[in-house]
């Protein structure tokens, strides 16, 4: 509901002098894209945050290689029933940033080779649009302590910036000559939001828990009043009176 209402306010917006329009992306990444002559198309990507749940469990996989033009706008949008529980959807904070600065984010905090390491789609352009792959992939370290200890030195011998992650082909040859050597494994968990140290998003996501709503904290909310008798007792009560 979302992804269409965004589309049709913005194209409320006169955008003849673009000659283009927004539109839908569906599927596709991002949501939301502005269609018009130039190939490099500003577009907005839109998660969603129910701050109940025990964390953000969007996911944002796609390479860093894709923004380098900074034309992609993430937008998390946190909310909640208007009265907790039950009720309309109610927005209640907005987080937006670049897809760079997510992705730049995400792969700093999880490359660590040879223990951790990311790797970059295979050059897939050639293919059709449904079959072209823009994600990146984690890869955990699956091996026993010998095997891990030649690791090590097989990362040492790469130099200075050994364990600085890089996109670039040469780079990207030697964590996939790691892949070969020793066992890894997918690591399922890889690339959720909740869980890449975005510094802006720390914050956001600390200012939403913070937020008073019907009375305490949503984070008192999410940890302790929702799991006691006493704690729903309480919510109830507190409707009664705001009616």
């Amino acid at each position: 509901m979302i992804e269409y209402s965004l589309v049709n306010i913005l194209n409320q917006h006169d955008w003849a002098a673009y000659r283009g329009k927004w539109k839908r992306q569906d599927p596709g990444f991002p949501d939301t894209i502005f269609d018009w002559e130039n190939p490099v198309k500003p577009g907005i990507e839109i998660k969603t945050w129910f701050p109940l749940a025990t964390e953000i469990t969007a996911r944002f996989r796609d390479s860093q290689t894709r923004f380098f033009q900074e034309q992609t706008r993430v937008a998390i949008i946190a909310w909640l029933p208007e009265f907790l529980l039950y009720g309309k959807p109610k927005i209640i904070g907005v987080f937006a940033g670049t897809a760079s600065s997510l992705a730049n984010a995400r792969d700093t905090h999880y490359h660590n080779p040879p223990d951790y390491i990311i790797l970059e789609p295979e050059d897939t352009r050639a293919r059709t649009k449904n079959l072209q792959q823009t994600n990146v992939i984690g890869y955990k370290f699956q091996g026993k302590p010998k095997q891990f200890a030649q690791a090590q030195r097989i990362v040492s011998d790469w130099g200075e910036n050994s364990k600085q992650y890089s996109h670039m082909p040469e780079y990207q040859k030697r964590l996939r000559q790691l892949l070969a050597k020793y066992p890894y494994r997918i690591d399922t968990n890889f690339s959720k939001i909740d869980r890449i140290r975005h510094v802006e998003l720390e914050q956001f996501k600390t200012k939403i828990l913070q937020q008073e709503f019907f009375g305490a904290p949503i984070s008192i909310w999410a940890r302790q009043r929702l799991r006691t008798d006493e704690g729903l007792r309480q919510l109830v009560q507190l409707k009664r009176r705001l009616r």
